[in-house]
């Protein structure tokens, strides 16, 4: 609690921060929420960039820009008379409270796991809450993490594998029948059908395997982003090489390309690149 005079001093600079900027700066004074969310999903990203990153100055660098985008949409939320900054505050602390009754009520808990399933069924009890398991994963959620959530939801009211082991016989079913409609593609041609059902199970196979790492605790969008970042920093050096050598990639066989990127994860082993 040492603090907490400290905290809502800057917290108060920021609200007059805003309100300053709000009556007097052209930019800020023309903003609305529809303009501010484009660049709120921005931030988002950028937040989550520095976290993967382990960038400490980032991420509170981040942090700040996102908690400016809340202080601006309550700021106009303010003008319109709708709701004001102290009623969102309001509202999350009611909300914790009230989904932490193992914490500010009687309620006992076995663990973390128990906690989760009681979240979720608090949510449906709640006065404007969630009425159905789902509909609190919004449909303009990127689709990894959208599969995710949901099969998060579903596991939060029983609806999953007794044993995790089971999830991969699913994931060799899905896939089978993936391959069985590429097979389809092969012999009967791309007309728009077959693209559609192979689309379809391909979907089937991902959102399969994206359960099976849920199962085993593996956030999909953290493992594909440590991915893509493996996946450039790899590429970046056998593009890098290349133009060293004076060849261009497109003239390469896949052969002397490989040889390069052997190379990189040669490297990435030993710590070098």
């Amino acid at each position: 609690m040492k603090n907490r005079e400290k905290e809502m001093q800057a917290f108060g600079r920021l609200l007059d921060v805003m309100d300053e900027l709000r009556e007097k700066c052209p930019w800020d004074r023309k903003q609305t929420m529809e303009s501010l969310r484009p660049q709120t999903i921005e931030e988002t990203y950028e937040l989550c960039d520095a976290i993967m990153k382990q960038d400490d100055h980032n991420i509170a660098k981040e942090l700040g820009d996102l908690l400016l985008h809340v202080v601006f949409y309550a700021k106009i939320g303010s003008e319109n008379g709708t709701f004001d900054i102290a009623q969102v505050i309001d509202l999350l602390c009611e909300k914790l409270i009230f989904r932490h009754p193992h914490v500010f009520g009687e309620t006992q808990v076995s663990g973390a796991e128990q906690v989760v399933q009681n979240w979720e069924q608090l949510k449906m009890k709640e006065k404007d809450g969630n009425k159905r398991v789902l509909s609190g994963v919004p449909d303009s959620l990127p689709s990894l993490l959208k599969a995710y959530r949901m099969q998060d939801k579903a596991r939060a009211v029983g609806f999953d594998w007794e044993v995790r082991e089971q999830v991969w016989d699913k994931v060799a079913e899905e896939l089978q029948e993936f391959r069985n409609e590429l097979d389809a593609i092969a012999l009967d041609g791309a007309d728009e059908a077959t693209r559609r059902r192979a689309e379809e199970e391909f979907g089937d196979f991902l959102f399969s395997v994206i359960n099976a790492g849920r199962l085993y605790e593996l956030n999909p969008d953290t493992s594909l982003d440590r991915t893509c970042t493996k996946f450039r920093r790899r590429f970046t050096y056998l593009e890098e090489h290349t133009i060293r050598q004076g060849r261009d990639l497109r003239d390469m066989t896949l052969a002397q390309m490989d040889e390069i990127w052997d190379e990189a994860k040669k490297l990435e082993r030993e710590g070098k690149l």
